[in-house]
């Protein structure tokens, strides 16, 4: 997200830009992630968001101008409940009218495309063949390298310690290797939102959640190539991952907090939800993984803005598992909101203030 937003700004001639980053670039949740990119979304801004970045996705290679692996394979969501099938046969309806190709379709469709299914159970399937999976660190690496051949700098292995405020607006972000002067700061920090945030007396409801992931040893024969898999019911899922597969399970007994040590043990849940579904899968040899963070709010959407109450400090954070997938658009838009510009898409609604201020609750409900 950091990278994208200071690769659109520099592209729009803002100079003076600083990115404060703690560890490596891409060394917090960027590194880890399952690198989906979609616009499988129930909500029309999530929808919208990630519509716009798929298209910028697909156009990396000439802009920035960097190869990140795209595979246009799509995402296949597996329904196994009447009342999924009614809400994703809403979900296509709305995608549909904001132009996604996506569709319903049967069991043995389903099956066809991923042939690792069981259909034993399954009612449907919600498939659009425009998504897929890239590589998270080849974005961060390109829109790093584009911004920084227009001028950004990026202060990595720097940690944010504090800000000074002269009224209601940031002057300066205090780090363990001096201090910052800024007109605007941009938090863009993920998990470790709340506490940047606090600093500057803007209440940011960003909680960290562990989600954890595996790879299978190599497969003899190879995969199918198939889509990004997912069995809703359970949040199961896999696709293909060089030469095996990966796969991921969010647990729902899963405590809060900043812990990333990766558990095999976990593996237990992720077989016992998919034996079922993909019982090929489930008895897949498996040689390593690792644990990273989502960023949570109440609703499982972003906020993004500009603070009412400190002017100068504007926020990309808290997009609950959709971050990689909706970075472009949201580059796009964070720039827009600095330069005083209407964004191409209408994000009011996912401003942070919207949960004390008697909000219409809109919760995304196409959460993996």
């Amino acid at each position: 997200m950091g990278t994208s937003i200071a690769f659109h700004l520099a592209e729009a001639g803002v100079r003076d830009i600083v990115v404060v980053e703690r560890g490596a670039l891409g060394g917090g949740s960027s590194g880890k992630p399952i690198g989906g990119v979609r616009a499988q979304f129930s909500d029309p801004l999530n929808i919208e968001l990630g519509r716009r970045s798929l298209g910028a996705f697909r156009d990396f290679p000439r802009r920035p101008g960097a190869r990140i692996g795209l595979d246009t394979v799509g995402y296949l969501f597996l329904l196994t409940d009447p009342r999924q099938v009614a809400d994703f046969q809403d979900g296509v309806r709305m995608q549909n009218k904001l132009g996604v190709p996506s569709r319903m379709i049967g069991p043995e469709e389903a099956r066809a495309l991923c042939p690792y299914l069981s259909t034993d159970g399954l009612l449907a399937a919600a498939h659009s063949p425009a998504d897929g999976h890239a590589r998270p660190a080849l974005v961060v690496q390109g829109y790093a390298r584009a911004a920084a051949l227009s001028g950004a700098v990026f202060a990595s292995h720097t940690t944010v310690t504090g800000m000074d405020m002269a009224g209601d607006r940031v002057t300066a972000v205090h780090t363990d290797r001096g201090p910052v002067s800024c007109a605007t700061v941009v938090c863009a920090a993920g998990a470790w939102s709340a506490g940047i945030g606090s600093m500057a007396g803007v209440d940011l409801p960003v909680r960290p959640l562990k989600r954890q992931l595996a790879f299978t040893v190599p497969l003899v024969p190879a995969a199918p190539r198939i889509p990004f898999t997912i069995d809703f019911a359970s949040s199961a899922y896999f696709h293909n991952s060089d030469d095996g597969l990966l796969l991921g399970l969010a647990d729902p007994r899963q405590p809060e907090g900043f812990d990333t040590t990766w558990t095999p043990q976990w593996l237990d849940l992720f077989r016992a939800a998919v034996r079922r579904r993909a019982p090929a899968v489930a008895r897949m040899e498996t040689c390593r993984g690792w644990a990273g963070l989502y960023e949570v709010t109440p609703d499982h959407n972003a906020l993004i803005g500009r603070c009412a109450a400190v002017p100068n400090f504007l926020y990309a954070t808290g997009f609950s598992g959709h971050g990689f997938l909706q970075a472009p658009a949201v580059g796009e838009i964070v720039r827009d909101l600095h330069l005083g510009r209407r964004p191409c898409v209408d994000v009011t609604p996912f401003g942070a203030d919207r949960f004390r201020t008697g909000y219409a609750s809109r919760p995304e409900a196409h959460v993996v």
